[in-house]
């Protein structure tokens, strides 16, 4: 049966995506392996539209599978607050719905997800630039990091072997050591299958459920309700998986904070589970008792025909993902659940019960807190003492940036101004972490200052201004350095100032503020030294701002390095743009050495990759809107080695360079052409240029690049 499944999935792959996947970007064999080739990057979107509702047209712009595509197929960012969502796609097809997920997959997935930690986009072919904006967009979320899900998109039904689950499992779980950032998925057939189908023609759900305690509803329409164990949900997940959620308005977020809070509440308080959780709601064509005997208050067994869950898709999925994890201990958990019978209802009152279920807002720690005296005598310090807005309030309008900020900026900072770096890694880390009665009693006290709570706030921005400048011109480490750590570079500035009358409405805080933009730049220099030298210069930026023993560690000895008055470290070469200089003569040198070695066959197709912020602001947009801009074929040539596909003309790299940037913001700026110009699955021309000097052992010459 899973063959003709197969084929009725392939036949709408190609009708649907054909004339939509890019297969430009190299040469096949066979037409064999095209039609491979192509059935396993349409399988790669319809695995994006599973997990982000689009159009086709957007899903197959999601694809970027091919060289230089580091394990990972396809990936869609979901910008939504408070926290955005990452989803990372590898998909395998099979005629024979046999697709294979081994340890090298694993490896390489994961690879492809440090390098995208450690923003180290140049890494990755022209058809993911197109998406680097957005993703910078996600990282820079404030108070908190993304969360990413990695997709297994498998033409399959057998489950992965158990060995390889682990890998992944153990992988994931190097990044969760502080609070869980990524999880997996994996989307099989049946889902496909399914997804194909559309929710309208989802096949139907018969099922048989037990509860316990059950009572009911008869008036005006039928309702059960009662108490269903954890296995038992678990396994209704497990046999029916996704096609559960037909009717909901949404599928299960992995990642949501919800969804992690109900998984871990099941794996370390279980029997605390039925008191904690709101339940689950499913919608049924029909509620049947199974038996005679069945007694309000007692166990009853119900056939379910036609059964969707509209609220506690979450709920489910976190119980079938603790349940697998330990099936033992959360045994003990109980859930409420509530069956609604449509048998007798008016038309459109399912849609009702969907739309009213999943529409409340949930209350939040932080809602709690808006309560509290102390933040209300502070919204009055605000308004009388420094006339500005103090908004404690969830939607109520925040002020624009002079006027005031809001609690949560205002928690935030007093995080990275403590004296204890610890605080500014739980704000990194999860926002909501401040919240608790003893972090926020440490952070508040029990009369918070209004002066000092506002200069926090304004120590914070102007950090924050400084390092947004310096990114312009950096990548890589140091790049995610300046972005990742603005609450660690916040604390180590705080403790070089002098703050010890911040509280005092007579001192003259913008003397301190004009001191912030150097001491920023200094930071970022100590800071990433400390990361290096105590974790490893491959370790992960993001897992030292957010873990409160490495921050504390860091900022020891950033604030050491600093207060001892030596200069601060530079930043390695590698680390910086130099775009706004001529090339230098190790650029130049670069090419002359390609040529000279013959290093590159004529005829090589190189990608151009924008390698700044800047560049990315101002040319990803163009480049999509024609993707021969992005192309040029090599030539060994003792000048112009590049003819560019967008007119066919000939040019040196930087001088083509030069010229894409002109054309696409009106900028005339001199660039560095090697650093831009990738040979696909080999590296940048100025990488290939270092190999090859250092298998010659040779030094770059000060010469000059013909433009």
């Amino acid at each position: 049966m899973s063959v003709v499944q197969v084929r009725y999935v392939r036949k709408v792959l190609e009708e649907r995506f054909t004339d939509l996947i890019d297969l430009t970007d190299k040469k096949w064999p066979t037409e064999k392996h095209q039609e491979d080739d192509l059935l396993s990057r349409s399988l790669a979107a319809l695995a994006t539209q599973i997990e982000h509702p689009c159009s086709d047209a957007i899903a197959a712009q999601a694809v970027f599978d091919g060289q230089d595509d580091r394990g990972l197929d396809a990936i869609a960012i979901e910008l939504r607050s408070p926290q955005p969502r990452i989803t990372l796609v590898q998909a395998k097809w099979n005629h024979q719905g046999r697709a294979k997920f081994g340890e090298d997959e694993v490896h390489k997935m994961l690879r492809g997800l440090d390098l995208i930690l450690h923003l180290d986009f140049n890494r990755f072919n022209r058809r993911f630039q197109r998406h680097v904006p957005q993703l910078e967009q996600a990282f820079d979320t404030e108070g908190g990091t993304p969360k990413i899900t990695l997709v297994l998109a498998l033409m399959r039904t057998e489950p992965l072997n158990s060995e390889v689950l682990q890998l992944l499992q153990d992988g994931i779980d190097k990044h969760n050591r502080v609070v869980d950032m990524v999880d997996y998925k994996i989307l099989d057939l049946r889902d496909f299958h399914r997804q194909i189908l559309g929710n309208a023609a989802a096949p139907k759900i018969d099922t048989r459920v037990r509860l316990e305690g059950f009572g009911y509803e008869s008036m005006p329409y039928q309702a059960m309700y009662g108490t269903m164990s954890i296995p038992e949900v678990a396994a209704l997940f497990t046999e029916h998986r996704r096609g559960l959620f037909a009717r909901n308005i949404r599928d299960a977020l992995d990642l949501t904070d919800v969804n992690v809070k109900i998984r871990n509440t099941l794996l370390e308080h279980p029997e605390h589970f039925w008191y904690f959780s709101n339940g689950i709601t499913m919608l049924c064509d029909s509620v049947k008792p199974a038996g005679p005997s069945v007694v309000p208050g007692g166990v009853g067994d119900f056939n379910l025909k036609g059964v969707s869950v509209v609220n506690g898709a979450q709920t489910v999925s976190a119980i079938h993902k603790a349940y697998t994890a330990d099936a033992e201990k959360t045994a003990k958990g109980r859930v409420l659940v509530r069956l609604i019978s449509l048998e007798n209802c008016p038309p459109g009152f399912g849609d009702q019960v969907t739309t009213s279920t999943n529409t409340q807002n949930p209350i939040e720690d932080r809602d709690f807190k808006s309560l509290d005296p102390g933040q209300i005598k502070l919204r009055e310090d605000f308004a009388l003492i420094l006339h500005r807005s103090y908004v404690i309030k969830r939607g109520e309008p925040k002020p624009d940036r002079e006027h005031g900020c809001s609690i949560t900026e205002a928690a935030e900072a007093l995080a990275a101004a403590h004296p204890n770096a610890e605080f500014a890694a739980l704000a990194k880390r999860d926002l909501s972490a401040l919240w608790g009665d003893d972090t926020y009693g440490e952070l508040f006290g029990p009369s918070p200052d209004a002066h000092k709570v506002w200069r926090s706030v304004q120590l914070v921005r102007a950090v924050r201004d400084r390092l947004t400048e310096l990114r312009e011109g950096l990548r890589g480490r140091a790049e995610a350095a300046a972005s990742y750590g603005d609450l660690l570079i916040t604390h180590v500035v705080y403790r070089q100032l002098d703050t010890s009358a911040i509280q005092y409405p007579d001192t003259d805080w913008d003397v301190q503020l004009a001191r912030v933009p150097a001491l920023a730049e200094d930071a970022l220099g100590w800071a990433l030294q400390a990361i290096d030298k105590e974790y490893g210069p491959t370790s992960h930026v993001i897992a030292a701002v957010r873990n409160t023993e490495r921050m504390q560690r860091v900022a020891r000895t950033a604030v050491r390095g600093m207060l001892a008055g030596h200069p601060a470290p530079p930043l390695d070469s590698e680390y910086q743009v130099a775009d706004s200089d001529e090339p230098t003569g190790r650029q130049v040198d670069a090419v002359k050495t390609l040529v000279t070695a013959d290093r590159i066959p004529n005829g090589t197709v190189l990608e151009f990759r924008p390698s700044s912020r800047p560049q990315r602001r101002e040319m990803t947009e163009w480049l999509a809107d024609d993707p021969a801009r992005g192309l040029a074929v090599w030539r060994n040539s003792a000048s112009k080695q590049l003819q560019w596909q967008a007119d066919m003309q000939w040019y040196s790299p930087s001088g083509l360079v030069r010229r894409m940037r002109r054309m696409a913001s009106g900028k005339d700026v001199a660039a560095q052409g090697p650093e831009h110009w990738y040979v696909p699955e080999e590296g940048s021309l100025s990488f290939l240029a270092d190999a090859a000097r250092a298998e010659q052992g040779l030094v770059a010459s000060d010469t000059s690049e013909e433009e």
